[in-house]
């Protein structure tokens, strides 16, 4: 990792269990999907000030900020870049607004002719500059994090992406998305392949600026049956990987193919990950299993509504997921993103038991 010394590399809990470097009795590194956002008070205030989401995601100085908000008041191992995956569609030149209440809509689209960006060819000049404007935000962030604390970029995974630029929104069974695949799969494997070239492109960027490691989200990859999966999450994964790979060949990279425990094992295998995000539906016997890779690192998995609703329950199963991988290359994180209301002294609870001595 050319944008950080080796020395800050070297003092990053969260990069030296990536390499095996922890102690069998150092408790695990530790941050939360989702960790700035909107159970944070000081979050809500900022986003309050500024006229929509977007607007916060490109204004670097306030990104900046509600990146730092969780590490200031958890002293969490480290930071995620406070942005979106949909960027990357937004930057093609798709409409995206946030609705409060109801998540992301987009225009949906049926072709990447139909994205004004060089045509569906790659990013224009507006595109170019909404990604300046993150990369502006990591260095920010980069220069007043501390430097034992690692800075995490990200990406969308291609097939989620694009589920959100032909359905124009979220959904369970991505059923529009599935059946658009099936019906134009030249349409789709052209869409797939330009979100490859974009998100190689976007993720070198945030490493260029400074992140230390990056995840690729690939949140509505669960219902894919397998052919479908090695398709459009697998192939897509591993040309990203090698993408980013060429340019920055240390790079610590973590996929999150989320309700895909089936699959986990291909997964690893064939996209050359470096560490695999679980769900909360991932067994934690398959989590703390070797998963074909002894070298893999697991990151993963508590339930949001178990750190939402608290009390006993909640800290036997902090304890069960940290005894479970003492001595694994692991991190501690949710399954899934953080819940809005769920109660700041839950969180805190998370970490006080995750740095338990042991």
């Amino acid at each position: 990792m050319s944008t950080t010394p080796s020395k800050n590399r070297i003092s990053m809990k969260f990069i030296r269990a990536f390499e095996g470097n922890l102690g069998a009795s150092e408790p695990p590194p530790i941050w939360l999907m989702r960790q700035a956002g909107r159970y944070l008070a000081e979050y809500r205030k900022i986003r309050s000030e500024l006229g929509s989401f977007l607007d916060l995601c490109y204004t670097p100085e306030k990104a900046c900020e509600v990146t730092l908000q969780p590490i200031n008041r958890f002293d969490f191992d480290a930071a995620i870049l406070f942005s979106d995956i949909l960027i990357v569609p937004h930057a093609l030149g798709q409409p995206v607004r946030f609705v409060q209440g109801e998540g992301p809509r987009l225009d949906p689209i049926t072709s990447i002719d139909e994205l004004p960006s060089s045509s569906g060819s790659g990013l224009d000049a507006d595109g170019l500059a909404k990604f300046s404007k993150v990369y502006e935000a990591v260095s920010l962030i980069r220069n007043k994090l501390s430097s034992d604390k690692a800075l995490i970029g990200f990406c969308g995974a291609p097939y989620t992406v694009a589920t959100y630029m032909i359905a124009g929104q979220g959904s369970p069974d991505q059923a529009a998305t599935r059946t658009f695949a099936f019906a134009h799969p030249e349409k789709f494997q052209a869409l797939i392949d330009l979100l490859v070239h974009t998100s190689t492109f976007y993720l070198c960027g945030q490493i260029d600026a400074g992140v230390n490691a990056v995840q690729i989200f690939d949140s509505w990859s669960g219902p894919l049956p397998d052919d479908q999966f090695r398709r459009w999450v697998v192939e897509p994964t591993k040309k990203i990987v090698a993408g980013v790979r060429a340019h920055h060949p240390d790079i610590p990279i973590i996929g999150f193919p989320r309700g895909s425990a089936a699959h986990a094992r291909e997964y690893i295998a064939a996209t050359g990950v470096n560490g695999i995000g679980c769900d909360t539906s991932m067994p934690l016997s398959l989590m703390s299993a070797d998963l074909g890779d002894p070298n893999i690192l697991r990151q993963g998995n508590l339930d949001p509504l178990l750190l939402l609703n608290g009390g006993p329950a909640l800290d036997a199963r902090i304890r069960e997921i940290r005894d479970a991988m003492r001595g694994q290359r692991f991190i501690f994180n949710l399954g899934h993103g953080i819940l809005p209301p769920t109660p700041i002294e839950h969180v805190q609870r998370l970490v006080d038991i995750v740095r338990e001595p042991v």
